[in-house]
């Protein structure tokens, strides 16, 4: 099954979650289920231990937990890492099980029900080496049209490229990518040098609509309790993970590409005027040249 990292809008209810929980309160403890989680050794992950939370803050899909004395957790959930917020001293889960962060509210859990585990914490000293832990991706929600081109166009790129690449834009990732796509009607092998001037203007648009749309839909979700149901698979997706299932616009079944651990899904009418792109794992199946049109496909998928 493929699955995708928590993306932006996740992230930001995370945080807004932990913050309400965290904020002015000391850690009392942290405690490891196993050596896998953490990657780094100095600061050792005790010196957090009796610090008081200033802050709990999003650097693209990482969340960072400020601690008195300039001292920072930097948690990356990766693909299967996710939070849990149990009754103070919750034991960690066996074999999902990364961590343990108790207050006297309660205990945050990190679990991973993953094989490989992939989740990172890394504790770091000061606001530089901080930084050093940024990719550095522009954060679209707080830029100008000006300079979401700039970064946008700054290497010839695929637009599904450009959009999840943590060094050119911060916090968009293989689902909302789809979503984004779809809302700006273009397609994801567009290069970035080839858009003109109102297909920016409208990836721009398409994109801060999209992640202030499911921001908005996840913390409505969440209530005053803690997300529990952190996925990129939703029912009011637009394509992502609809695979054949109609597009809600035009009503055409909703394409892919394959590649690895992930899946691009987009609308042959509504992002490439109808032309059906090439899948490798499809293809294969078909033994053909990839049909052109919708058409063309259906009538291969019969006699295949």
């Amino acid at each position: 099954m493929l699955r995708d990292v928590p993306e932006l809008p996740d992230v930001a209810v995370y945080v807004e979650c932990l913050a309400a929980r965290c904020v002015g309160r000391p850690l009392l403890r942290a405690r490891l289920g196993g050596p896998a989680l953490l990657r780094t050794a100095v600061p050792p992950l005790a010196s957090a231990e009796g610090r008081v939370v200033r802050e709990v803050r999003r650097m693209g899909k990482r969340i960072v937990f400020a601690l008195e004395g300039d001292l920072f957790l930097v948690f990356h959930l990766r693909i299967a890492g996710r939070l849990r917020w149990r009754a103070p001293g919750a034991p960690i889960p066996r074999k999902v099980g990364h961590a343990a962060f108790d207050f006297e509210t309660g205990t945050l859990l990190l679990t991973e029900a993953s094989t490989k585990k992939r989740a990172t914490l890394h504790v770091v000293q000061g606001e530089a080496d901080l930084a050093a832990c940024d990719p550095g991706g522009l954060e679209v929600l707080e830029c100008d049209l000006e300079a979401f081109s700039a970064r946008l166009c700054a290497e010839n790129r695929t637009l599904k490229r450009a959009l999840t690449d943590p060094r050119i834009l911060s916090g968009i990732g293989n689902a909302y990518s789809d979503e984004i796509l779809h809302r700006a009607r273009l397609s994801p092998v567009r290069l970035t040098r080839k858009l003109d001037p109102e297909e920016v203007r409208r990836l721009f648009e398409a994109t801060r609509e999209t992640l202030v749309l499911w921001t908005e839909r996840l913390r409505a979700e969440a209530g005053s309790g803690f997300p529990e149901k952190v996925t990129a698979f939703r029912p009011g997706m637009a394509v992502h993970g609809r695979y054949r299932q109609p597009c809600p616009v035009c009503g055409a079944p909703i394409q892919r590409i394959v590649h690895a651990e992930n899946e691009s899904n987009y609308c042959a009418p509504c992002q490439t005027g109808g032309r059906l792109l090439a899948d490798r794992a499809l293809s294969r199946l078909l033994k053909q040249d990839w049909p052109r049109s919708l058409e063309e496909l259906d009538a291969r998928m019969r006699d295949a």
